[in-house]
């Protein structure tokens, strides 16, 4: 018996593969009727870069305004990057952007995140693209292995792509 896919979590990490993963998830919401949820994970700042903030903002509104343009700023990016992919689409596979429910920017670990999204969301299915990793093609990002290690539902990693 086969299960039917209604919801998809699409993790986005923002680099040029992401797109070409974008188009799976997308083309699996179209063929299946799922709805898509995107997801990028902002990993959390390191105590490096917090002691760094302290030194050098010790105002602590400055602090606290500096944290959210890191927030404003990726969640431009992902704006940007989305409506730069719907919009290089054919006009025929633009539809699927009908079946995106949410776009979602949270800060955390990412595998962490993302399992814990797709469980909220009673996911059917999460997309995520490999990365490039220089020599050898055999080795997919940590995040992704951290996820396919750890999903109790099946997950898409997408190969990269050269361009």
């Amino acid at each position: 018996m086969s299960q039917k896919i209604t919801h998809i979590l699409f993790a986005t990490d923002l680099s040029r593969n992401s797109a070409h993963a974008m188009v799976h998830a997308a083309n699996l919401a179209q063929a299946t009727g799922a709805r898509l949820h995107v997801l990028h994970v902002a990993e959390p700042l390191s105590d490096d870069a917090r002691i760094t903030l302290q030194l050098f903002l010790q105002d602590k509104t400055a602090r606290r305004d500096a944290i959210e343009m890191r927030s404003s700023h990726l969640r431009e990016i992902l704006q940007e990057r989305q409506k730069k992919f719907w919009a290089a689409l054919p006009e025929d596979d633009r539809g699927a952007q009908e079946l995106v429910d949410s776009i979602e920017i949270i800060e955390g670990h990412p595998a962490e995140v993302i399992l814990r999204r797709a469980a909220e969301l009673n996911c059917d299915l999460i997309v995520l693209g490999a990365h490039d990793h220089g020599f050898s093609r055999t080795f997919l990002g940590t995040v992704a292995k951290r996820v396919l290690r750890r999903a109790e539902i099946p997950t898409l990693v997408v190969p990269y792509i050269e361009d």
